[in-house]
């Protein structure tokens, strides 16, 4: 016979257990959808005005100055400057390349004249006469030779070499500042002169910017090209100009290529034992074929070394052609840089782009001469 106490006890442990199997109110969280969850994923932070990369440590260093054999202190510092600014009057201009892909200028309804950009509100030939904004065509002339920009600083690093010169675009009276590119290869003098019929073209990424926009030769473009309007970079083939002709090989020639090859191997070699070298090359891969009347041989950049070898390579990302071996021999011993010989016409490269392989290659017998 079960006692009060025992009953009790039983009471007891039936009432926890029931409260335990009760869900608390507010506890319960249903599974939530992989549509829901996703929605709060954190947002992709925007691009910054200063890439995090450009930003240097806090700190300082001592580096010795070649010039002098002394030990300087860099202290790195910052000093802010950032502000918005406005593009004022040339509103209609930048907005229009922006979000229409077209160009826009000003026209005074008396006398005709067109500004392009449409930086002038009212014409001061016609006693201040207001303006109004019109499209402008994309084509036009070079207003004079462009000068070359083949060392540009940091901010243009990445889009050079190009020719900064005027195109006038239609019947406009004034001239619109404007980068100009070829896609025969890379640019270098002689391709725009004064008077060179050019198209523009829009950049397919634009933020409103000057450089939104760029020239080239009508002659590089097909009929279907010059007339579509607002024609992108990504509508034009940068990547497969018509190459040069190659001289044909005669035995002196054949025999300053052998020559220049050795030279070259022994060169890759000196790059595996000279850490300033393999610094000039880190984190650049490329394969490169050059082709001579003597004969072709590659370079492979890769791990921060290079590798000459006779022959072509396959997939190569640059092309290069000279009409004689020699020039890279005088490369490697420092008596000419890639980069001038390009300048002067000695030597022909594929894509304007790979200009930064040209820079690379150039520091390298300076490099192992140092080591």
């Amino acid at each position: 016979m079960a006692t009060k106490k025992t009953t009790r006890k039983a009471g007891v442990k039936r009432a926890a257990a029931k409260k335990a199997a009760k869900p608390k109110a507010g506890k319960v969280k249903a599974a939530r959808p992989a549509a829901a969850k996703a929605a709060k994923a954190p947002a992709a932070r925007p691009e910054k005005v200063i890439p995090i990369h450009m930003i240097p440590d806090k700190g300082f260093e001592i580096k010795n100055s070649i010039a002098d054999k002394k030990d300087y202190l860099l202290v790195n510092e910052a000093m802010y400057t950032f502000y918005k600014r406005t593009r004022g009057e040339l509103s209609p201009y930048f907005i229009g390349i922006l979000r229409e892909k077209k160009l826009y200028g000003a026209q005074c309804p008396t006398c005709g004249a067109i500004r392009v950009p449409p930086f002038m509100l009212r014409c001061t030939d016609c006693n201040f006469e207001e303006m109004k904004i019109v499209e402008v065509p994309d084509k036009g002339r070079m207003l004079h030779s462009p000068p070359i920009t083949y060392f540009a600083h940091s901010l243009f690093q990445d889009i050079a070499p190009f020719g900064r010169g005027r195109v006038v675009l239609g019947n406009a009276i004034t001239a619109v500042p404007m980068l100009v590119y070829t896609t025969k290869g890379v640019l270098r003098p002689g391709i725009f002169k004064k008077g060179t019929p050019v198209k523009v073209v829009f950049r397919d990424k634009r933020s409103g910017s000057p450089r939104d926009v760029f020239a080239v030769p009508q002659s590089e473009l097909t009929p279907a090209q010059l007339a579509k309007p607002g024609l992108q970079e990504s509508d034009l083939d940068w990547d497969s100009p018509a190459e040069p002709a190659v001289k044909a090989g005669t035995p002196e020639a054949k025999a300053t290529f052998e020559a220049v090859l050795k030279r070259l191997e022994e060169m890759g070699r000196n790059v595996k034992k000279s850490l300033r070298a393999q610094k000039d090359l880190a984190g650049w891969n490329r394969k490169v074929v050059v082709k001579t009347p003597g004969g072709t041989f590659n370079a492979v950049i890769k791990g921060g070394l290079i590798d000459f070898r006779k022959g072509p390579v396959p997939g190569p990302e640059l092309t290069m052609i000279c009409d004689d071996a020699g020039l890279f021999q005088a490369w490697a011993d420092s008596k000419e840089a890639l980069t001038n010989a390009i300048i002067a016409g000695k030597l022909w490269i594929s894509k304007n782009a790979e200009f930064k392989t040209v820079f690379k290659l150039d520091r390298l017998p300076r490099s192992l001469r140092r080591s």
